[in-house]
């Protein structure tokens, strides 16, 4: 017996479903809710990342990583060191390092001693980087209440509780209870 596919299309019965090669193309309703669940959040965080970095490069000529570290830098005007920019963007310290390179060749960022410790440096965006990330800032955000517009704001509280719940549920699982 065929296994019957998931509509993942959001469209509901009566209308034909786009077409869809996604992370979902493969799932079938055998499928565990949890996976199925996993998948379309996945999904979805593609999409809109997909779509993010694509006008940020049009508009801005600027990567998401770059504009995820100048965001983390925003939030701190104070600077943060490499390693704390490595944690929060949840990347390499390479990879930190590579982009803020290019930030600082572009006078976006600067580095400087850090007072507590001679051996490492702190970044901070410069005056026209912090101009700059205004700028982008306030387009990003209407970018996301664009691709969000389709959902009412009872579900979007909805959502943002429920997901809410499930990172609280993942933060407070002991180590033995993560294998």
């Amino acid at each position: 017996m065929a296994r019957k596919p998931i509509d993942e299309s959001g469209t509901g019965a009566g209308r034909e479903p786009a077409p869809v090669l996604d992370l979902e193309a493969r799932l079938t309703e055998d499928h565990h809710q949890s996976l199925v669940l996993w998948l379309r959040m996945l999904s979805c965080t593609v999409r809109i990342e997909t779509e993010i970095r694509s006008r940020l490069r049009a508009d801005f000529d600027i990567t998401l990583p770059r504009f995820d570290l100048m965001a983390q830098l925003e939030r701190h005007p104070e600077g943060l060191r490499m390693g704390e920019l490595s944690q929060r963007m949840m990347v390499t310290g390479g990879n930190v390092t590579g982009i803020t390179d290019q930030l600082e060749e572009e006078k976006l960022v600067v580095r400087e001693p850090s007072p507590e410790d001679r051996r490492a440096f702190v970044v901070k965006l410069t005056p026209s980087g912090r101009k700059a990330f205004a700028k982008m800032a306030a387009v990003h955000e209407q970018w996301i209440v664009e691709l969000f517009s389709t959902l009412p704001a009872a579900s979007k509280d909805t959502l943002i509780e429920l997901l809410s719940q499930l990172k609280q549920g993942l933060t407070d699982r002991s180590p033995a209870e993560r294998k």
